[in-house]
């Protein structure tokens, strides 16, 4: 609360906070939406061994569902971000949200292959409106630890990315598709959250201008030519590649990879694809703080490049360490996207928005992508194929090597 006196002597309360302040009721109430948010969203590849029997598709079109939901998701990022960091709109959240409401009710009561296409570009819409928008609040609400607000907002999303196998192998599966449909009142609740969340938004719009002069005086960004940022934007991008379509093989295709290879049963391969995805949830928290203490190109290197020897194992070890292997990855890779988030909005101060849904409208566009080769690679040849190729994206974490250091040593 700011308290100006005027020249009568009065006192005056103004509703406006500190804007070096970190806001942790925002952040946690921003991670908890990403939860909720991306909770839904991961119903959508959960159910894949039920639609593919229930209408008889082929890899193809399991990665042509997923392509549907990450373009639907990735194509409007860069544009709402670039539209807000201009126009402000506090309550975007919340009508984002909406979409995902409808997409859930029309994906439980699908009747069709094409109808499925239809309710998961609907929660597609939906995502590409809370990712950048939610990510521009975080950045907001930091109090300059952006590394930690990026990281306290993803983990909230990636660990309601592991719920989905575990609620699709506790209800969905045993109970129907239908079921989805109860999954609407967490989409209302998310709704109800995002709308206080966008009260505080638009009484603290101070925080916009605040952070735009901070980092425009502060970054070492500024010291690069125009040149060096589009190169290291392009690598950044080249490592998102990386990271999101290895990402893809595994959320998308690693329940049938053990069905295929081991021969278990759905319900267990649901239980090991939530092992992973929880380890993702676990390991998102690292990149963000540990990049604020040690600079963010090292959290780079580490995560992607260090995944490397686990990745190029995997396609050749048996169930258990397939399991315990999946589970090192998704602790190791899920450390990245924080870190090279918040680097590239160094790159380029005073465009967190427009920085924000590029990365994540190409991480979730090469995630829909590379699903949809992914499918078709495996009808013609085998989903063992795919992971063996997939297995060597990691290295492309190599690129880590041409970015600039942009942190000043202590």
């Amino acid at each position: 609360m700011k308290t100006i006196e005027p020249q009568s002597g009065s006192t005056i309360s103004v509703p406006v906070a500190d804007a070096q302040q970190t806001v942790f009721p925002i952040l946690l109430a921003l991670s908890f939406s990403h939860l909720l948010n991306d909770t839904m969203q991961s119903l959508i590849p959960s159910i894949y061994p039920m639609v593919k029997d229930s209408f008889q598709l082929s890899f193809s079109q399991i990665g042509l569902i997923t392509f549907t939901f990450q373009i639907s998701a990735s194509v409007l990022q860069p544009l709402v971000g670039l539209y807000t960091d201009k126009k402000p709109q506090p309550y975007a959240l919340a009508v984002g949200m909406c979409f995902t409401l409808l997409g859930l009710v029309s994906l439980s009561l699908a009747t069709s292959f094409y109808l499925v296409l239809m309710s998961v570009a609907l929660i597609g819409v939906g995502s590409a409106i809370f990712h950048p928008e939610a990510s521009r609040i975080a950045h907001m609400a930091s109090g300059g630890r952006h590394g930690m607000a990026q990281s306290l907002f993803q983990v909230g999303g990636n660990a309601g990315s592991s719920l989905g196998p575990l609620l699709a192998a506790l209800i969905l599966l045993p109970y129907g598709r239908f079921q989805i449909i109860w999954f609407s009142l967490v989409a209302l609740l998310a709704i109800v959250i995002l709308s206080r969340v966008g009260g505080w938004y638009k009484n603290n719009m101070n925080r916009i201008k605040k952070k735009r002069v901070s980092a425009d005086g502060g970054s070492g960004a500024l010291q690069l030519s125009k040149g060096k940022v589009i190169w290291s934007l392009s690598i950044l991008l080249l490592l998102i590649f990386s990271k999101y379509i290895y990402m893809a093989s595994l959320s998308s295709y690693f329940t049938f990879y053990l069905i295929d290879k081991f021969h278990v049963s759905i319900q267990s391969s649901q239980m090991y694809l939530f092992a992973f995805l929880f380890a993702v949830a676990a390991g998102t928290f690292i990149g963000g703080p540990v990049g604020d203490r040690i600079g963010r190109k090292y959290v780079i290197w580490i995560s992607i490049l260090g995944v490397a020897p686990f990745a190029l194992a995997l396609p050749y070890v048996n169930l258990f360490w397939t399991c315990a292997l999946s589970i090192i990855i998704g602790l190791v890779l899920s450390s990245a996207f924080s870190a090279i988030l918040v680097y590239a909005q160094e790159l380029i101060p005073g465009k967190v928005g427009m920085i924000a849904g590029l990365f994540f409208g190409f991480a979730f566009g090469i995630a829909g992508i590379g699903s949809a080769i992914l499918g078709n690679l495996a009808d013609n040849t085998s989903i063992e194929y795919v992971f063996w190729v997939c297995s060597f994206l990691p290295l492309i974490g190599l690129l880590t090597g041409f970015l600039p250091n942009l942190e000043k040593k202590n």
